[in-house]
C-alpha cells in the first residue's frame, strides 16, 4: 500500500489549503484514514479521521475549521483546511494507522 500526499503550501494567516492522499495497491483492508501533523520540535498528532462506515472526527484544535472527506472512486481522502492560522504550520502526514501504513509528509506553512 502506497499513500501519497499533496497539497501542501505556503498561505497567509485566515487563508485555505487542500491537502489530498491518494491510496494505491492492496488497500481493500482499509476502512479508515486519517491527517497527523509534526510542527518543528514538537510531537506528532492527530488531526482528523474518516470512516469507511461513516463518522469524522478531529481534534479539537481544528474542529470547525477543517473538513476532512473522501472520494470512492478515487480512493483519495482530502483535508480542506480554512481559516489557518501559524499554528496550524507542520508536515502533515495521511496514515490509515491502524493498518500502519503512513505517507510522506507534506509541508504547510501558515505565515504573513
Amino acid at each position: 500500500v502506497q499513500l501519497q500526499a499533496s497539497g501542501g503550501g505556503l498561505v497567509q494567516p485566515g487563508g485555505s489549503l487542500r491537502l489530498s492522499c491518494v491510496a494505491s495497491g492492496s488497500i481493500a483492508s482499509i476502512n479508515a484514514m486519517g491527517w497527523f501533523r509534526q510542527a518543528p520540535g514538537k510531537e506528532r498528532e492527530f488531526v482528523a479521521a474518516i470512516r469507511w462506515s461513516g463518522g469524522t472526527y478531529y481534534a479539537d484544535s481544528v474542529k470547525g475549521r477543517f473538513t476532512i472527506s473522501r472520494d470512492n472512486a478515487k480512493n483519495t481522502v482530502y483535508l480542506q483546511m480554512n481559516s489557518l492560522k501559524p499554528e496550524d504550520t507542520a508536515v502533515y502526514y495521511c496514515a490509515a494507522p491502524g493498518k500502519g501504513y503512513w505517507g510522506q509528509g507534506t509541508l504547510v506553512t501558515v505565515s504573513s
